[in-house]
Protein backbone atom coordinates (compact mmCIF):
# COMPACT_ATOMS: atom_id res chain seq x y z
CA UNK A 1 0.00 0.00 0.00
CA UNK A 2 2.89 2.56 0.25
CA UNK A 3 2.24 3.92 -3.38
CA UNK A 4 -0.87 5.37 -1.74
CA UNK A 5 0.86 6.97 1.19
CA UNK A 6 1.33 10.42 -0.08
CA UNK A 7 -2.77 10.19 -0.82
CA UNK A 8 -3.14 9.17 2.62
CA UNK A 9 -0.67 12.07 4.00
CA UNK A 10 -2.89 15.07 2.67
CA UNK A 11 -5.83 13.05 4.10
CA UNK A 12 -7.62 14.63 7.13
CA UNK A 13 -7.72 11.50 9.16
CA UNK A 14 -4.14 10.82 9.11
CA UNK A 15 -2.74 14.04 10.39
CA UNK A 16 0.08 14.51 12.76
CA UNK A 17 0.38 11.02 11.94
CA UNK A 18 4.02 9.50 10.90
CA UNK A 19 4.98 7.83 7.31
CA UNK A 20 6.48 5.36 9.04
CA UNK A 21 3.52 4.45 11.31
CA UNK A 22 1.29 4.09 8.73
CA UNK A 23 1.61 0.11 8.02
CA UNK A 24 0.88 -0.56 11.40
CA UNK A 25 -1.70 1.98 10.98
CA UNK A 26 -3.53 0.49 8.18
CA UNK A 27 -2.59 -3.07 9.18
CA UNK A 28 -4.36 -1.93 13.14
CA UNK A 29 -7.52 -1.00 11.00
CA UNK A 30 -8.17 -3.47 8.60
CA UNK A 31 -7.58 -1.07 5.74
CA UNK A 32 -8.34 -2.98 2.54
CA UNK A 33 -8.01 -1.37 -1.29
CA UNK A 34 -10.80 -1.55 -3.59
CA UNK A 35 -11.04 -0.81 -7.08
CA UNK A 36 -14.34 0.78 -8.12
CA UNK A 37 -15.28 1.47 -11.57
CA UNK A 38 -17.18 4.22 -12.97
CA UNK A 39 -20.82 4.04 -11.50
CA UNK A 40 -20.31 0.85 -9.40
CA UNK A 41 -21.26 1.74 -5.66
CA UNK A 42 -18.84 2.17 -3.40
CA UNK A 43 -21.04 2.42 -0.06
CA UNK A 44 -24.80 1.16 -0.67
CA UNK A 45 -28.09 2.84 0.75
CA UNK A 46 -29.49 -0.03 3.38
CA UNK A 47 -26.32 -1.54 4.28
CA UNK A 48 -24.95 -0.96 7.89
CA UNK A 49 -22.51 1.86 8.12
CA UNK A 50 -19.23 -0.51 8.98
CA UNK A 51 -16.67 1.52 7.22
CA UNK A 52 -14.93 4.79 6.70
CA UNK A 53 -13.38 5.36 2.79
CA UNK A 54 -10.72 7.32 2.15
CA UNK A 55 -10.76 8.17 -1.52
CA UNK A 56 -7.20 6.73 -3.05
CA UNK A 57 -7.91 8.06 -6.92
CA UNK A 58 -10.60 9.02 -9.06
CA UNK A 59 -13.87 10.66 -7.99
CA UNK A 60 -16.96 9.58 -5.99
CA UNK A 61 -20.51 11.13 -5.31
CA UNK A 62 -22.52 10.54 -2.08
CA UNK A 63 -26.17 10.47 -3.76
CA UNK A 64 -29.57 10.15 -2.40
CA UNK A 65 -32.47 8.78 -4.19
CA UNK A 66 -36.11 9.50 -3.40
CA UNK A 67 -39.27 7.45 -3.26
CA UNK A 68 -39.78 8.74 -7.08
CA UNK A 69 -36.37 7.70 -8.29
CA UNK A 70 -35.37 11.92 -8.27
CA UNK A 71 -31.47 11.95 -7.40
CA UNK A 72 -29.84 14.45 -5.54
CA UNK A 73 -25.73 14.47 -5.41
CA UNK A 74 -25.47 15.72 -1.79
CA UNK A 75 -21.21 15.71 -2.24
CA UNK A 76 -18.65 15.39 -4.50
CA UNK A 77 -15.57 13.64 -3.15
CA UNK A 78 -12.07 14.53 -4.21
CA UNK A 79 -8.80 12.25 -3.79
CA UNK A 80 -7.54 12.13 0.26
CA UNK A 81 -11.50 13.06 1.07
CA UNK A 82 -13.17 10.84 3.75
CA UNK A 83 -16.63 9.17 3.16
CA UNK A 84 -19.26 7.67 5.08
CA UNK A 85 -17.17 8.72 8.02
CA UNK A 86 -20.60 10.71 9.59
CA UNK A 87 -22.93 7.32 9.18
CA UNK A 88 -19.98 5.45 11.03
CA UNK A 89 -20.07 7.78 13.85
CA UNK A 90 -23.57 7.71 14.31
CA UNK A 91 -23.54 4.11 14.44
CA UNK A 92 -26.80 3.79 11.68
CA UNK A 93 -28.12 0.58 11.18
CA UNK A 94 -29.09 1.25 7.47
CA UNK A 95 -27.03 4.12 5.21
CA UNK A 96 -29.48 6.34 4.43
CA UNK A 97 -27.43 7.30 0.67
CA UNK A 98 -25.20 5.69 -1.20
CA UNK A 99 -21.80 6.36 -2.05
CA UNK A 100 -20.96 6.07 -6.18
CA UNK A 101 -18.04 6.14 -8.18
CA UNK A 102 -17.95 9.18 -10.32
CA UNK A 103 -15.54 7.52 -12.25
CA UNK A 104 -12.87 4.69 -11.91
CA UNK A 105 -11.51 4.97 -8.13
CA UNK A 106 -9.90 3.60 -5.62
CA UNK A 107 -10.63 3.43 -1.90
CA UNK A 108 -9.49 2.20 1.07
CA UNK A 109 -11.90 1.14 3.40
CA UNK A 110 -11.21 1.31 6.97
CA UNK A 111 -13.36 -0.56 9.79
CA UNK A 112 -14.79 2.52 12.37
CA UNK A 113 -14.65 0.05 15.23
CA UNK A 114 -10.49 -0.48 15.25
CA UNK A 115 -10.42 2.88 14.53
CA UNK A 116 -12.02 4.06 17.60
CA UNK A 117 -11.36 1.57 19.73
CA UNK A 118 -7.92 0.90 21.20
CA UNK A 119 -7.24 -2.41 19.89
CA UNK A 120 -5.08 -5.24 22.54
CA UNK A 121 -1.82 -3.94 21.32
CA UNK A 122 -2.55 -0.06 22.72
CA UNK A 123 -1.13 1.76 19.40
CA UNK A 124 -0.51 5.02 20.54
CA UNK A 125 -2.17 7.03 16.82
CA UNK A 126 -5.41 5.84 18.05
CA UNK A 127 -6.31 9.13 19.81
CA UNK A 128 -4.70 10.83 17.42
CA UNK A 129 -7.31 9.82 14.63
CA UNK A 130 -10.12 10.03 16.63
CA UNK A 131 -8.68 13.58 16.76
CA UNK A 132 -8.80 13.90 13.39
CA UNK A 133 -12.23 12.26 13.16
CA UNK A 134 -13.61 15.20 15.19
CA UNK A 135 -11.87 17.49 13.07
CA UNK A 136 -13.23 16.13 9.31
CA UNK A 137 -16.62 15.67 10.98
CA UNK A 138 -16.60 19.17 11.59
CA UNK A 139 -15.49 20.23 7.73
CA UNK A 140 -18.31 17.95 6.63
CA UNK A 141 -21.15 19.79 9.06
CA UNK A 142 -19.61 23.37 6.96
CA UNK A 143 -19.48 21.87 3.67
CA UNK A 144 -23.39 20.36 3.94
CA UNK A 145 -24.49 24.15 5.41
CA UNK A 146 -23.02 25.54 2.14
CA UNK A 147 -25.14 22.95 0.45
CA UNK A 148 -28.45 23.96 2.20
CA UNK A 149 -27.36 27.43 1.56
CA UNK A 150 -27.77 26.84 -2.06
CA UNK A 151 -30.85 24.35 -2.35
CA UNK A 152 -32.42 26.86 0.56
CA UNK A 153 -32.53 29.50 -2.74
CA UNK A 154 -36.25 29.71 -4.51
CA UNK A 155 -35.06 30.07 -8.33
CA UNK A 156 -32.51 27.96 -10.36
CA UNK A 157 -30.77 30.80 -11.04
CA UNK A 158 -30.32 31.57 -7.28
CA UNK A 159 -28.65 28.34 -6.84
CA UNK A 160 -27.03 28.26 -9.37
CA UNK A 161 -25.60 32.13 -9.01
CA UNK A 162 -25.03 30.94 -5.04
CA UNK A 163 -23.19 27.55 -5.90
CA UNK A 164 -20.85 29.67 -8.22
CA UNK A 165 -19.84 32.12 -5.99
CA UNK A 166 -19.10 29.07 -3.61
CA UNK A 167 -16.89 27.82 -6.21
CA UNK A 168 -15.34 30.95 -7.30
CA UNK A 169 -14.36 31.46 -3.72
CA UNK A 170 -13.31 28.29 -2.93
CA UNK A 171 -10.78 28.87 -6.12
CA UNK A 172 -9.72 32.18 -5.46
CA UNK A 173 -10.53 33.13 -8.55
CA UNK A 174 -13.40 34.26 -10.98
CA UNK A 175 -12.50 31.34 -13.19
CA UNK A 176 -12.62 27.96 -11.87
CA UNK A 177 -13.24 24.74 -12.65
CA UNK A 178 -16.68 22.68 -11.23
CA UNK A 179 -16.46 18.82 -9.97
CA UNK A 180 -20.08 18.34 -12.43
CA UNK A 181 -21.43 18.18 -15.82
CA UNK A 182 -24.57 19.27 -16.50
CA UNK A 183 -26.94 16.79 -14.80
CA UNK A 184 -25.18 16.08 -11.97
CA UNK A 185 -25.00 19.94 -11.02
CA UNK A 186 -28.76 20.06 -11.72
CA UNK A 187 -29.15 16.73 -9.38
CA UNK A 188 -26.80 19.29 -6.66
CA UNK A 189 -28.92 22.55 -6.90
CA UNK A 190 -31.93 20.23 -7.42
CA UNK A 191 -33.52 21.41 -10.71
CA UNK A 192 -34.55 19.91 -13.74
CA UNK A 193 -31.56 19.89 -16.25
CA UNK A 194 -33.52 21.54 -19.14
CA UNK A 195 -34.34 24.90 -16.71
CA UNK A 196 -30.88 24.54 -15.96
CA UNK A 197 -29.35 24.75 -19.03
CA UNK A 198 -31.19 27.50 -20.62
CA UNK A 199 -30.51 29.86 -17.31
CA UNK A 200 -27.02 29.06 -18.15
CA UNK A 201 -27.77 30.16 -21.72
CA UNK A 202 -29.60 33.02 -20.20
CA UNK A 203 -26.92 34.29 -17.91
CA UNK A 204 -24.40 34.22 -20.82
CA UNK A 205 -26.30 36.40 -22.95
CA UNK A 206 -26.56 38.56 -20.50
CA UNK A 207 -22.33 38.91 -19.75
CA UNK A 208 -22.94 37.66 -16.09
CA UNK A 209 -20.63 34.57 -16.99
CA UNK A 210 -19.01 32.41 -19.84
CA UNK A 211 -18.98 28.80 -19.52
CA UNK A 212 -17.64 25.59 -21.39
CA UNK A 213 -18.41 22.58 -19.88
CA UNK A 214 -17.60 22.03 -16.10
CA UNK A 215 -15.03 25.35 -17.04
CA UNK A 216 -16.99 28.80 -15.86
CA UNK A 217 -15.81 32.32 -15.33
CA UNK A 218 -18.06 35.12 -13.45
CA UNK A 219 -17.86 38.53 -15.19
CA UNK A 220 -20.19 40.39 -13.01
CA UNK A 221 -19.65 38.88 -9.83
CA UNK A 222 -15.82 39.67 -8.74
CA UNK A 223 -14.92 38.43 -5.96
CA UNK A 224 -14.69 40.79 -2.54
CA UNK A 225 -11.24 42.13 -2.01
CA UNK A 226 -9.51 40.56 1.45
CA UNK A 227 -9.35 43.24 4.25
CA UNK A 228 -5.60 44.13 4.52
CA UNK A 229 -5.98 43.54 8.40
CA UNK A 230 -7.80 41.23 10.17
CA UNK A 231 -8.64 42.47 13.74
CA UNK A 232 -9.95 39.05 15.11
Amino acid sequence: MEQFFPVLQRCALFQQVDTGDLPALLHCLGAKVILFEKKYTILAEGNPAKYIGVLLSGSAQIVQIDYYGNRTILSHISPGQILGEAFACAGLAALPVMVIAAENSEVMLLEYQRLVRPCSSACGFHQQLIFNLMQALAVKNILFHQKAEVTAKRTTREKLMTFLLQQAKQAGSNSFQIPFDRQELADYLEVERSGLSAEISKLRREGVLESRKKQFTLLQNPLPEKPKQAYL
